[in-house]
């Protein structure tokens, strides 16, 4: 008989990008608990990509050597743009064979739905900064890390016109590198425009030097609230579970 624990539902490894801020590795392993704790059952394992330790690698061969055969991986992306596409499948390969590794779809936007619980945690963010009544804004500005994907600057499109509708205001998107407009001067041209509140909504899993320079740029450029990042916000880990639980079907 196999041991118990190769009997249950397979473990889940979540992978984040990876920063060399400390507070960023620290909201991914606060987001693997909250994931813990609404996938029962399952072990949650955190890695990263770059600049911290564990990588996916490493923890996909020691799940394998631990005997799992089975294993859902979570790319804590917001964008399906390069790390989707090379960085993770890489991954999974240089693991082995050993492993039957289902890859969920990323957070954000998929086949052009945005889900309800990303969009209900930009909405909890947006309100902790800007004093729990988004509706005295007169625009928001969705920031975002930046990427050259076309598609991946698509989707983060899609995300601030369904922040927008839900909030009823106008919503711009903005991005930290890679690609304009930067957020100072989206948050400029609103306030040109005449919205005198303008509020700026994280598109950021984490902390670190990219949501560091997007609060300092937007407060610059006259912005009344910037949200926090979304780490790990009960919806978001409802995000992930469901994203494990449609892989695991």
């Amino acid at each position: 008989m196999r041991p118990a624990h190769l009997t249950a539902a397979p473990p889940v490894v979540l992978v984040a990008h990876g920063s060399r801020d400390p507070r960023a590795a620290e909201a991914t392993r606060a987001l693997a608990r909250a994931v813990a704790v609404a996938c029962p059952g399952r072990p949650v394992l955190p890695s990263w990509l770059d600049h911290t330790d564990p990588g996916p690698t490493e923890v996909l061969r020691g799940l394998a050597a631990d005997g799992h055969s089975r294993v859902v991986l979570v790319p804590l992306l917001l964008t399906a743009a390069y790390h989707r596409k090379v960085d993770i499948p890489a991954a999974v390969a240089a693991a082995g064979a050993d492993l039957d590794v289902r890859v969920t779809d990323v957070l954000g936007p998929t086949g052009g739905t945005v889900d309800g619980r990303l969009l209900a945690g930009l909405r909890r963010r947006l309100a902790e900064a800007a004093g729990d009544d988004p509706g005295d804004l007169d625009a928001v500005v969705l920031a975002a890390a930046g990427t050259r994907d076309p598609a991946a600057r698509a989707s983060v499109g899609r995300v601030a016109a369904a922040l927008g509708a839900g909030l009823g205001l106008p919503c711009r998107v903005s991005y930290a590198s890679a690609a304009p407009p930067e957020v100072g001067g989206a948050v400029a041209r609103l306030r040109a425009a005449g919205a005198g509140r303008v509020a700026v909504a994280a598109y950021f899993l984490a902390p670190g030097r990219f949501h560091d320079g997007v609060r300092a740029a937007a407060r610059s450029a006259g912005a009344v609230a910037v949200a926090d990042p979304l780490t790990d916000l009960p919806e978001l880990a409802d995000l992930v579970r469901r994203r494990v639980d449609a892989a695991a079907r």
